[in-house]
């Protein structure tokens, strides 16, 4: 494990590190059979693969277990998203973080969400304390939602994710996930103003892979994307069969975030 969290380092210093989100073993062993330098989940198609909704509804126990299985059937690095750790107390965001690491990933993403940055500080303390403790470098993921869920008017978004991300580097994270930035001129910025490695998620009209490594970016993430995509087609494979008894695999389109997290509500 610790030659895979120094590994995992690594690969966030020169060049760009994509990353296919996945949501089991399965998944983890295709894409790293597919030459993927590591792994890391999405939240969300953990989440619904277990049949509940993303937004820290997933028991905490099946996440350890998919981790488990995951690192079974892989010899690459493995991140975990955790959400907002599951819990408002830094404590037990401590307890998973610890357990997660047992069970062999060497990096997390933990997300402010609507949540006061100051929490999120503390989470990552609290993190950073126990991967110290567990003498293992984890790669601390800190994602801020300015962008992706609008918390703050659009003139001062770029000012407020910086803020953000220096509380969180002096927290003690390794790493800024800036979910929704898309816009060229703003990603340089960014990267410019932090030290943190910049994580950036597939977004429509985002700038190329090359265009973001020279901006500065050192991580591209797929987030829930593939899984949104897997679910339409499931959707109308399994739709067509039942009408039809045949199966057409033509003009298959994924179903939307919302579509999916809703098929999952109680």
């Amino acid at each position: 494990m610790p030659a895979h969290a120094d590994a995992f380092h690594a690969l966030h210093r020169d060049t760009l590190l994509i990353l296919p989100n996945v949501a089991d073993a399965g998944g983890a062993r295709l894409v790293a059979q597919l030459g993927s330098k590591a792994v890391a989940t999405s939240s969300a198609a953990v989440a619904w693969a277990h049949g509940y909704k993303d937004g820290n509804q997933l028991p905490q126990p099946l996440l350890v277990s998919t981790v488990h299985s995951i690192v079974r059937v892989i010899d690459v690095p493995l991140s975990v998203d955790i959400e907002g750790g599951y819990s408002d107390d830094p404590q037990q965001v401590g307890q998973l973080v610890e357990a997660l690491i047992e069970a062999g990933a060497v990096g997390i993403n933990l997300e402010d969400g609507a949540g006061s940055p100051e929490l999120l500080a503390r989470k990552i303390e609290v993190a950073r304390q126990i991967a110290d403790r567990c003498g293992v470098k984890l790669f601390i993921n800190a994602r801020c939602d300015v962008y992706l869920k609008g918390l703050a008017p659009e003139a001062q978004r770029l000012e407020e994710l910086v803020r953000r991300a220096s509380i969180y580097q002096q927290a003690g994270a390794d790493g800024l996930f800036a979910a929704g930035i898309h816009i060229e001129h703003e990603i340089r910025q960014l990267c410019q103003a932090t030290p943190l490695p910049v994580n950036v998620l597939a977004w429509a009209n985002l700038p190329t892979p090359e265009s973001l490594q020279a901006l500065g970016v050192r991580r591209l993430t797929a987030g829930s994307s593939i899984a949104e995509f897997l679910y339409g087609a499931m959707h109308q494979l399994a739709g067509g069969f039942l009408r039809t008894g045949t199966l057409h695999t033509q003009d298959l389109k994924a179903f939307t975030y919302g579509a999916v997290n809703g098929l999952m509500a109680p």
